[in-house]
């Protein structure tokens, strides 16, 4: 009992440890299974025990016999049904011809590469050293996502690892699984029998994940579970699909839980957001326990086997030599910058599947024999933390290095996307300003993208926008919802995240009755609320703009346009810089700057 409740603080400790440092949450649980495992048995132990034993001369401990085994499967079978969840095709295809690549040419360079050098270095089996190449493939979006949310990066290359990390994922799986099963059905090679159980993982893999996902869509939209069961039911599915189709064909079920959470995330399921989230809360507390478990299941000597000069020549070639190639190749012709495709290169952290699936089928070929076996888990565990270990201390550093460090955030986050705030972002994408709108109003997106506008459905009460890496080069937050309460609690919990250079919001009801701002923060006037705003963009929905000759000028101008209910003046342009009007000092107005107001058009130029 003692030993698993330690499991499970630790695993949480090492979670906030990671928020608090802003460091992948990997990092520090390897380090306390490594601490609590082999460290503890070989130097703090009398009797040379470990402090927490998964399994113990494979009868006793947390875990006896296979049982470990079973339960990193049924864990691994949920955080891949989890990352499937979070591939939607309308944003798949918004990634571009790059992340396509990455998944396909940059894996099979990935492949090949690190398995020719594995066997020619180290000596392994061909077997072993494309088992080795094949879990080293991914790069997980838990281990990027942290990495990614303390940089400020270009959007671009932010979405590109982001979208890699994700897709790549099942794409790892699947091969190393193929590779397994290869091994597993002889030591002829690639046969004919393994290549019908090649066409096996496939078929029940794509069937039995995509039947059982539209089966539970149609059990959750016509309401034949209550909503309290929801996830709990949702899980059930998940574990039932696993172990059905593992049992028609062996190894098939990762397969199917990936293609089943894809299919659950690209139709209209109902309450997909609540099921997602529960998902990611599962997920958190999986990781937190595997990683822990998995690192202290491994012995010293184990370890000692990549305590050499072949291991570390080993990983600097797959990081500086196979990574980069992958990349260049991948993303020859494209868009991108030498600049951008040297970071990209740079952080390819391994994570989870890599490590799960290693443990797992590395100790199942030593069960069989298999020459070679042994290195398997030391050496993806080597590479999961040396790769972690690098990008998460360097990659902010080679970031401003190579120059995609955006030195200054600018892009402006407005919460709400109605007219009002549609016409003002469609005016500052005129400007090359990078505007992004975030709803809970479906049509409100809608309408923002249907004008070429960046938007996001979410909803800021039930999501943690500060792991959103889309939004990692915002410097301003405003707030312009219809709603008080949700404008103060949006700069509340996030203006130190996106409001880097400020965060404004609207006034509220009170301050318009009183006159009177209670704050600093006000986006525009004290007379300037949501109504008042949107009652003036409905009538005249455009963008006005009035140059200045001089402080007293500019105090005349804004009068005018304060005392009109139809116009609400909303910035300052000076040389090309946009500043809140609440930001503005009268008296260093200089001429030709320009009043920016939207309702009515007041003034003509000559």
């Amino acid at each position: 009992m003692l030993e698993l409740a330690g499991i499970i603080i630790l695993g949480i400790l090492a979670q906030w440890f990671a928020w608090k440092f802003k460091i992948p949450a990997i990092l520090p649980l390897i380090l306390i299974g490594l601490l609590v495992g082999p460290i503890a048995a070989e130097y703090f132990s009398e009797n040379g025990s470990k402090w927490i034993e998964p399994i113990w001369n494979g009868k006793k401990g947390l875990f006896p016999g296979e049982g470990l085994f079973y339960f990193v499967s049924l864990a691994i079978s949920i955080i891949l049904f989890e990352g499937g969840l979070t591939l939607r095709k309308s944003e798949i295809k918004n990634v571009g011809p790059v992340i396509t690549k990455l998944i396909t040419l940059g894996s099979v360079v990935t492949f090949f590469l690190s398995g020719i050098i594995a066997h020619y270095l180290l000596g392994l089996s061909w077997e072993i050293s494309l088992l080795f190449s094949g879990l080293i493939i991914v790069t997980g979006p838990t281990v990027i996502s942290p990495i990614l949310r303390n940089i400020p990066l270009k959007k671009d290359v932010a979405a590109v690892l982001k979208w890699e990390g994700i897709l790549i994922d099942p794409i790892g799986a699947l091969v190393a699984v193929l590779v397994f099963e290869f091994i597993s059905v002889g030591s002829e090679g690639f046969t004919q029998t393994a290549l019908l159980e090649f066409g096996k993982i496939l078929l029940f893999g794509t069937t039995f994940g995509f039947t059982f996902a539209k089966a539970l869509i149609a059990i959750i939209n016509k309401k034949f579970v209550p909503h309290y069961l929801l996830n709990v039911v949702s899980l059930s599915a998940v574990l039932l699909v696993f172990v059905l189709s593992d049992l028609l064909a062996h190894e098939s079920g990762l397969l199917s839980v990936v293609v089943m959470g894809m299919v659950i995330a690209n139709s209209k399921l109902k309450s997909f957001e609540e099921l997602l989230y529960f998902k990611e809360s599962l997920s958190v507390l999986l990781i937190s326990i595997l990683f822990i478990l998995l690192s202290a299941n491994m012995n010293i000597k184990d370890l000692l086997l990549v305590f050499n000069w072949k291991a570390i020549l080993l990983f600097a070639l797959i990081v500086f030599v196979v990574r980069p190639l992958g990349v260049f190749l991948s993303t020859h012709n494209s868009t991108l910058k030498l600049n951008e495709k040297l970071f990209i290169s740079w952080v390819g952290p391994r994570g989870i599947v890599a490590a799960g699936i290693a443990s797992l089928f590395g100790s199942k070929l030593m069960k069989q024999g298999v020459a070679g076996a042994e290195y398997i888990t030391p050496l993806v565990f080597m590479i999961v933390l040396g790769t972690v270990l690098l990008n998460a201390t360097t990659a902010r550093l080679f970031a401003k290095m190579v120059g995609v460090f955006l030195k200054k955030s600018e892009a402006v986050v407005f919460v709400g996307a109605s007219q009002s705030a549609r016409v003002i972002a469609s005016y500052l994408m005129k400007y090359n300003k990078r505007v992004i709108l975030l709803d809970s109003n479906k049509d409100y997106v809608k309408a923002s993208k249907d004008l070429g506008i960046e938007a996001f459905n979410i909803d800021i009460y039930n999501e943690s926008l500060d792991e959103n890496i889309e939004l990692n080069d915002a410097g301003y937050l405003i707030a312009m919802t219809g709603s008080d309460t949700v404008n103060k609690y949006a700069l509340d919990r996030f203006s130190s995240v996106l409001g880097e250079l400020g965060a404004y919001r609207l006034a509220s009801s009170e301050e318009v009755c009183s006159d009177q701002l209670e704050n600093s923060d006000v986006l525009f006037t004290a007379k300037d609320d949501f109504i008042n705003l949107t009652e003036a963009v409905r009538d005249f929905p455009q963008v006005n703009e009035i140059a200045v000759k001089s402080p007293e000028d500019f105090k005349e101008q804004i009068e005018v346009i304060y005392n009109h209910e139809k116009s609400v003046p909303v910035f300052l342009k000076s040389k090309g810089e946009f500043k809140i009007l609440a930001e503005v000092d009268e008296n260093q107005i200089k001429p030709e700057d320009i009043i920016i107001y939207v309702g009515e058009e007041l003034f003509t130029t000559s």
